[in-house]
């Protein structure tokens, strides 16, 4: 990994030392992974802004007053037009509280973008064709202004795809440090 420097001068004469990491919590820093900090910091201001963007995405869209889970959730339900049980979207979107999901539900039902239906014993949930409507807006929009913006070349693409395959790897690990310390 390249080490970032900054250049000081002292004296007239010019070195290069390592600039300081960029974290949001210096007590936690690492000496065995500095970088694990700058990464959480990045994740921190990252999802804060992703957050963001799909709650003024959806907005756009005429779909206002939304949290971003809800938005999220919203497209799950809409993703590949196949019903969905509350289980497996929890699963999927790796969220441990059902009733955080199940809220969400409730709210996108009594805005008439999502439906359930029953299926034997299982409640399966659906996007309605409002829900559709908003979801085929949001995704205009954010061509306009996303992907616009991002003026991906193959490269970029290629390092943005290699960055979601290290989120999920590291989700997992994560995931297996929460047991752990649920253990302790």
């Amino acid at each position: 990994m390249v080490k970032k420097t900054q250049q000081v001068i002292s004296e007239g004469v010019q070195a290069r030392v390592p600039a300081p990491p960029i974290v949001s919590s210096a007590h936690l820093v690492s000496p065995r992974s500095a970088e694990m900090s700058e990464f959480e910091f990045g994740l921190i201001v990252a999802g804060n802004a992703f957050h963001r963007w799909v709650v003024h995405c959806m907005s756009a869209a005429g779909l206002k007053d939304l949290m971003p889970l809800d938005v999220l959730v919203l497209h799950h339900v809409t993703h590949r037009a196949r019903n969905k049980r509350l289980a497996d979207i929890c699963f999927i979107m790796n969220v441990e509280d059902t009733h955080l999901i199940n809220y969400s539900l409730k709210k996108l039902q009594n805005l008439g973008v999502v439906v359930s239906s029953k299926s034997g014993k299982d409640v399966t949930y659906a996007s309605t064709e409002s829900g559709l409507d908003y979801v085929n807006r949001y995704r205009a929009i954010r061509e306009s202004c996303l992907i616009n913006a991002l003026n991906a070349n193959e490269g970029l693409n290629r390092d943005i795809g290699e960055l979601a395959r290290l989120l999920r790897l590291l989700s997992g690990i994560y995931d297996q440090a929460a047991r752990s310390a649920a253990s302790l």
